[in-house]
């Protein structure tokens, strides 16, 4: 057994007791069974396939502390933090290293039905629903979910009932604040019912010059023709290591919709797996990141058609300065009954030195024969023909490189379909690419 493999392994054994005394006896099945599998699998190597452009485990390995429960920190939310999106009208929900913030109202259950706080006092409140859905989206092949589904400490929790509507978008702020390294763990659940339809919009941001290690996963549900909106941005410092993990299952023609921006991060995973249980789905996956210095990004999806008559898009792009690097690796599997399948992956990186790298990996597997399905990538620099043409109408170099590099993040940008969210996120990205951006929340601390 590696030395990974038996820190967390101790780390369990010594808290189980805790666990279980807190735990319903199916939460402490779901913690014994991941440690299993870690005990017998250990963490991906080098030479793994899966975690080819991100070796994760030394970051896994470092003496981070972890908290099984919350640690008293007392700092005022509208000093540190301020929404970046003042027109944006949300739920706000705030986790402080993994944990729920707010500890009065944990759990909010509205007249229409809609259930929106905890997932630990969900789990508590509404056990027979949590079981039927935690950790049925995917089956035990990751060590890192596991290690999530072993130790995670809270999360959010959604649940949208049948026919019903979220008139707001949930807005979830993951906020990093410590006086000590720190690895966090979060999760959480959306379920939505048949004919529902809800937005998240999640922020991810250290408040503290320390090193962060996150390991969060998102379980997403999206009954019959339920339609589900889910964006996320992130910007970490250079000393963050963040690994997100988000499934999202699909019924009958539901409509689901993820867009990943990374405005910053020293190391950034996000793994997106997703399945149609049903015909007539769609699934629009896109994303963007900008990455300087030593920065790293690695996007990696799998789309499973399993069913006939589905739609899946995914378009993913990268801006890399300096001496960053990044991955893509897009999978998309027809299986044999998937008759009538539309599939579409593109890939497109600009470098902007000769020291940056981009790794780019599209995959097409099919086993049906009645199928629309392409992909590709590019990874290239800036058209110096369209440098030229901008430059020759009186535009200095630096202003003519700084248009081309928005236009062609644009394209991302312009699939965000919360109004006030796509202003602020384009306003963003152009400082941003300016390299006027180090934190997109107004706080006193700027990071290197």
């Amino acid at each position: 057994m590696c030395d990974t493999t038996n820190i967390y392994t101790t780390l369990y054994n010594n808290n189980k007791d805790i666990f279980a005394a807190s735990d319903p006896e199916f939460i402490t099945k779901l913690r014994s069974d991941a440690m299993k599998f870690i005990s017998e699998n250990g963490f991906p190597a080098k030479k793994d396939e899966q975690y080819k452009y991100s070796f994760l485990e030394p970051h896994f390995g470092n003496g981070y502390k972890r908290y099984l429960a919350p640690k008293a920190i007392e700092f005022d939310v509208s000093h540190l933090f301020r929404c970046d999106v003042p027109a944006l009208d949300t739920h706000v929900i705030i986790l402080v290293n993994g944990f729920y913030f707010d500890k009065v109202n944990t759990l909010r259950t509205h007249e229409n039905g809609i259930v929106i706080g905890s997932l630990n006092e969900a789990i508590k409140k509404y056990p027979a629903l949590i079981e039927k859905y935690l950790a049925k989206s995917y089956s035990n092949t990751d060590s890192y979910v596991a290690i999530n589904t072993a130790f995670a400490s809270d999360g959010v929790f959604l649940y949208v009932p049948k026919n019903q509507q979220l008139e707001k978008p949930i807005q979830i702020i993951n906020v990093l604040l410590s006086d000590e390294e720190l690895m966090v763990q979060h999760r959480n659940l959306f379920i939505l019912e048949p004919n529902s339809s809800a937005k998240v919009v999640v922020c991810d941001h250290t408040l503290s010059p320390v090193k962060f290690l996150t390991n969060s996963v998102n379980e997403i549900f999206a009954g019959e023709n339920a339609h589900f909106d889910y964006f996320k941005v992130q910007n970490e410092h250079n000393d963050s290591v963040h690994v997100s993990h988000s499934f999202i299952n699909q019924d009958t023609a539901s409509n689901c919709r993820s867009t990943t921006i990374t405005l910053h991060g020293g190391v950034v995973r996000n793994n997106l797996s997703v399945k149609f249980n049903g015909e007539g789905c769609e699934n629009h996956a896109f994303g963007l990141f900008v990455s300087d210095q030593n920065q790293h990004v690695d996007n990696n999806l799998f789309i499973d058609h399993a069913k006939p008559n589905c739609t899946s898009n995914q378009q993913f792009k990268a801006i890399l300065d300096d001496a960053s690097t990044g991955a893509f690796t897009g999978r998309i599997l027809v299986e044999r009954d998937a008759q009538k399948t539309a599939a579409y992956q593109r890939n497109s990186s600009i470098l902007l030195t000769d020291e940056a790298r981009m790794n780019s990996k599209p995959q097409l597997e099919i086993y049906a024969d009645d199928v629309k399905c392409s992909h590709g990538a590019t990874v290239g620099q800036l058209d110096e023909e369209a440098l030229f043409y901008l430059r020759s109408r009186g535009i200095s170099e630096r202003e003519a490189r700084l248009m081309l590099m928005y236009a062609f993040a644009f394209e991302i940008l312009n699939e965000i379909k919360i109004e006030p969210l796509k202003d602020r996120m384009s306003e963003l990205i152009e400082k941003r690419l300016r390299g006027e951006l180090s934190r997109c929340n107004n706080c006193a601390m700027h990071c290197s």
